[in-house]
């Protein structure tokens, strides 16, 4: 195997999607984590059903729907203001604080992010963060109008880098995302950012399961598909030593 491209994920592997909580809670005092995590989870499943049903919305639409289906569902009065800002940060995530040294000690190797992503939103928090400097390709699955975990989201892999499978090395920390990419062959590196054990010690020290832990027991933990990723590793910065064992 020689790994030419490392390929990441956008949303919640190179960029936080938790760091949305400080806005909504900014608008919504106190309820700032309830808020990013029910939208998280509906963001993501409108993207299944969508494709399921193969009516394709693109992913700044999804994202709104599913802020309004939130703060519907919570009660939450809002106005147009108010509603635009919360989205606002979704162009403007905070990044992981290894992610920008880890893209560029990976220098060697074509990088590219493929995402669910709608292309302006997309390339536009790349901008924002500054990462257009060091990615050789931003890929939407737009042009496919189907999101991951579908096979044909993972093919734009070769058609824009131009490579096959087996050259590259995926990496996410959305377990779908992860055995979606090994489904099709693609070599996988899993970031394992909260470990079944951390799970348990959250819930036996608390008398409630909280929001944030009910969702990294929903949406971080690696799923029962009968499929496992090649490598698991708790960090961006693993991955050049990951990679170093493996021919470039």
């Amino acid at each position: 195997m020689t790994i030419e491209a490392v390929v990441f994920d956008a949303y919640g592997t190179l960029y936080d999607i938790q760091s949305v909580a400080s806005a909504a809670d900014r608008a919504f005092p106190g309820y700032g984590e309830m808020i990013t995590q029910v939208w998280r989870i509906k963001q993501l499943e409108y993207t299944w059903l969508r494709s399921l049903m193969r009516r394709y919305e693109d992913f700044s639409v999804i994202t709104r729907e599913s802020l309004a289906y939130t703060l519907r569902s919570l009660g939450l009065k809002y106005d147009a203001g108010v509603f635009e800002r919360i989205m606002d940060k979704h162009v403007h995530l905070d990044l992981y604080p290894d992610a920008r040294q880890t893209l560029t000690d990976l220098k060697q190797y074509k990088l590219a992010i493929l995402s669910n992503g709608s292309s302006g939103m997309l390339n536009t928090l790349v901008r924002n963060t500054g990462l257009d400097a060091i990615l050789d390709a931003t890929i939407s699955i737009d042009s496919k109008r189907i999101f991951k975990p579908s096979p044909e989201a993972y093919s734009l892999i070769k058609d824009r880098l131009g490579i096959t499978p087996a050259q590259v090395m995926f990496v996410s920390s959305n377990p779908w995302d992860v055995i979606g990419a090994k489904s099709v062959g693609l070599n996988t590196i899993w970031i394992e950012r909260v470990s079944p054990e951390a799970m348990a010690e959250a819930c036996q020290n608390s008398e409630l399961v909280l929001p944030l832990t009910m969702f990294k027991a929903l949406r971080t933990q690696m799923d029962e598909l009968g499929l496992a990723p090649d490598y698991r590793v708790h960090g961006l910065s693993a991955l050049a030593e990951i990679l170093s064992s493996v021919p470039a």
